[in-house]
């Protein structure tokens, strides 16, 4: 037992705490959150909203290890982060390792290095309570709306579906957006631009006869162009000004998430989870221990005096005294409900280059550490002093022209010679670059080159991204910084929202049906002005001005009884008109395997009629004669030479060509309602030689396949797959039953290919590798590792390192 026993979240920041602490202290995770309301009931009192927590499955092993650390007289630190989050957890260790009794003290810090650990358990607290009951009134209220709505769309829309607090806002927004573009209508304008020789430049034509030019089709062009090229291109104005540029402020988690997408292409989830390795400090550099990053979940822009004061004494080294500024700069917080007393996201030692870690970090880690590292400094660098040039040029018939070139020239760059912030709009990217003029003079005439006419049209708004959606979320005063991503990983995994090639956030059709069921029946849930407001609530209670049962009290009662009104609500769908044949409604709803089109409803005496939407097909955009098409459907095309009988048909798994009992995918594109009977006879043909082809090996009861993801076995309809760096055509009978033996039992992981007594030839989730004495040893890609001896891996082993460091950052 351990004499004082520190809890933190993850393995990685115990490992790296523990290098800290004496031998007098034992570093243990809790491996996250370990208690929660249970899974399939409500989990509180409907009346007292006390919550019904229990330790989670899989934690009681964690639990119970726990509690084997500590003694009697076991000193216990909780240092779980320090957020609403992290005060939970700590605040439920307590309860479930029965510590209330126990010496228990608070520890926090924001970053993870010798001296803010040190330091933290020199001044420990006590557990903030109203941080806690912030935590529970938000996991709560989540419950109620995930617990009661769920069901509810499970009847009236389609099984399986669910509904969350934040999540419904956010697939709002996204919809919202979507019609916003379908609405859309684009305009007519045009450009229309001067290119001049001697000296060479170009000019825009931006006022006529002394209004904004607005130039909406190609008559009034050409006749701009007409008096253009009738009259002389003349200087009237030349003007200079200097201006400055100052930086923006140091990264939150929000600000982070957008520029790591700008700039390095990540996701919100990947962004939070390389912040997260960064802050933890799990690798090793020489000469360093700890984290690199201060803590990644925060909305405040402050930095620490002694950061600023450090950050001055780095820039004056690396830029020189010209660089540095007389007094720090501070930055205001414009986001609702920011917290202030925390700090914003920067390095934990500024005085770490990035060049001086990156071939200690994996790349990821490398590119985001540069990236905050650069932001940090340039937060407390001089402003840059740019030179802006107009000139100013008349022109037409009677001078009722006026075109403009616009440059600059950086005078000195300041913060910009460490960092830019990146832009979504690439216009203003590309203006941001130095654009240097001709010396002109003016009532100097210019030589015209070419007159260029332009036409363009206005175009809708764009779609969001994973960033931009969490900077709305964000000004909207929607969740914090830890929801963010959670929210946003959410949306996708439950097909609410797809991500587009060009990685852009588009809602999908029952993404769309559960939005408009919401808004009409639940309008609060998907307000944004109150989900807003229901963060405020949560504000008010974490600061002790508000009491989180009373809060429940006012939304929870209301909310049930409104759920329980609808539950008489007619299943939702879209009315597409009447059925000309029948005079039935013909209506497209939602079901357990997609959206398909009903003709007459569940209470008319005759049956309703069924036809699958045909895939790729939205049920918004679908008309009344595409539908009734659809009834067509299985369409008999005749039979094959041993007389089959052939059709076509949409099914679950999309359209497919059905000949006796025998079925083929339909390639992408074809019209089912087209297709001739040597066409699909011909597709069948192609599916059967791309099957035969596919066959690797035949044992009779099963078959070894070539399949997208490359080679596998398939006995009695199930699939086992075959590791990497197998040769899938050398393997045996006695392998391959040895390989479906261990698929059967869960992780690839566990994969045994040889067993040689204290050596063994695993086949892992990157490929098979060795493992002795509880190291790893990576097996050189060319080799067979089936064919591997104990002397030929005992050779691998003396020639290659152990590459447990590699997998576990994995």
């Amino acid at each position: 037992m351990a004499k004082n026993l520190i809890i933190v979240e993850s393995p990685a920041k115990a490992r790296t705490i523990s290098r800290f602490v004496g031998k007098d202290y034992k570093v243990a995770a809790s491996m996250g959150h370990v208690r929660d309301l249970p899974a399939r009931e409500l989990g509180f009192d409907a009346e007292s909203f006390d919550p019904q927590y229990e330790v989670s499955q899989d934690k009681r092993e964690v639990i119970r290890a726990l509690k084997k650390e500590i003694g009697r007289d076991t000193t216990v630190y909780l240092a779980t982060d320090e957020d609403r989050e992290g005060e939970s957890i700590s605040w439920h260790l307590i309860a479930a390792l029965g510590i209330e009794n126990q010496p228990i003290k608070r520890i926090v810090f924001h970053e993870i290095t010798r001296s803010a650990i040190l330091h933290a358990l020199k001044n420990p607290r006590t557990i903030d309570q109203n941080l806690v009951d912030a935590q529970q009134a938000r996991r709560v209220l989540d419950r109620a709306v995930g617990y009661r709505l769920s069901p509810l769309l499970w009847r009236k829309v389609k099984g399986g579906l669910s509904a969350g607090r934040v999540q419904s806002v956010a697939v709002r927004i996204i919809v919202d957006r979507e019609r916003e573009i379908r609405a859309f209508k684009p305009e007519e304008y045009w450009k229309i631009k001067s290119d001049f020789r001697d000296p060479a430049f170009q000019a825009e034509l931006t006022r006529q006869n002394n209004k904004k030019a607005a130039v909406k089709n190609e008559a009034q062009a050409k006749a701009i162009e007409a008096s253009a090229l009738k009259g002389q291109f003349v200087v009237a104005e030349v003007g200079e000004r200097e201006g400055k540029r100052s930086p923006v402020p140091p990264f939150t988690t929000s600000t982070l998430q957008q520029e790591a997408s700008r700039k390095l292409g990540f996701s919100v989830s990947q962004t939070m989870r390389v912040a997260q390795q960064l802050y933890e400090g799990n690798f090793e550099i020489p000469g360093y221990t700890g984290g690199l990053i201060t803590y990644m979940r925060t909305d405040s822009v402050n930095l620490a005096d002694q950061a600023v004061k450090q950050a001055k004494e780095v820039i004056e080294r690396e830029f020189g005294p010209d660089y540095t500024i007389a007094r720090p700069r501070r930055f205001a917080n414009k986001t609702k409900g920011a917290q202030e007393a925390h700090e914003a996201i920067r390095p934990a030692d500024l005085s770490i280059k990035p060049t001086r870690v990156q071939k200690h970090l994996e790349a990821r880690q490398f590119r985001l550490y540069d990236l905050i590292w650069k932001r940090t400094l340039a937060t407390q660098m001089a402003d840059a002093r740019i030179a802006y040039t107009t000139i100013r040029i008349r022109a037409g018939e009677s001078g009722e022209l006026l075109f403009e070139a616009k440059g600059q020239r950086v005078l000195f760059p300041g913060f910009l010679k460490a960092y830019t912030e990146g832009s979504d709009d690439p216009e203003a990217a590309i203006s941001d670059k130095d654009v240097i003029l001709p010396a002109v003079k003016k009532g100097q005439v210019l030589n015209l080159k070419k007159l260029h006419l332009e036409q363009l049209f206005t175009k809708p708004p764009p779609r969001y991204t994973e960033a931009s959606l969490v900077k709305k979320l964000e000004s909207e005063g929607i969740g914090r910084p830890s929801t963010y991503s959670p929210t946003i990983s959410t949306i996708q995994s439950r097909e609410y929202v797809a991500r587009t090639p060009d990685k852009k956030l588009a809602p999908t059709d029952i993404g769309e049906v559960v939005n408009d069921f919401l808004i009409a029946h639940f309008p609060d849930i998907v307000d944004l002005g109150f989900t807003s407001h229901l963060e405020g609530d949560f504000d008010e209670i974490a600061q002790g001005k508000n009491s989180w049962k009373a809060m429940l009290k006012a939304f929870y009662p209301p909310f049930n009884e409104r759920v329980e009104d609808k539950k008489s609500v007619d299943k939702i769908g879209r009315k597409l008109g009447t059925d000309p044949k029948s005079g039935r409604e013909v209506s497209v709803r939602f079901g357990k395997y997609g959206p398909y089109i009903q003709i007459g409803t569940a209470e008319e005496e005759e049956k309703p009629l069924f036809a699958s939407v045909p895939p790729n097909q939205s049920i918004f955009d679908i008309e009344l004669a595409d539908a009734l098409k659809c009834f067509a459907l299985p369409r008999k095309l005749g039979q094959n030479d041993a007389g089959d009988e052939v059709e076509v048909n949409v099914g679950r798994y999309g359209p497919y060509v059905r000949m006796g009992r025998d079925f083929f995918s339909v390639p992408k594109g074809e019209d089912l309602f087209a297709m001739t009977l040597s066409r699909a006879l011909e597709i069948a043909a192609q599916e059967k030689d791309r099957k035969a082809r596919s066959v690797i090996q035949a044992f009779g009861d099963f078959q070894v396949l070539n399949g997208r993801y490359g080679p596998y076995i398939r006995k009695d309809g199930k699939n086992y797959k075959i590791p990497k760096g197998l040769d899938a055509a050398s393997l045996d009978r006695a392998t391959l039953e040895k390989l479906m033996q261990r698929g059967a039992g869960g992780r690839q992981s566990q994969h045994v290919i040889h067993d040689f007594d204290g050596i063994q030839v695993l086949a892992g989730r990157y490929g098979p590798y060795i493992k002795r004495d509880g190291k790893n040893y990576r097996i050189p890609k060319d080799v067979d590792a089936t064919s591997l001896t104990r002397a030929a891996c005992e050779k691998i082993i003396a020639q290659s390192p152990a590459t447990n460091k590699r997998r576990r950052k994995r």
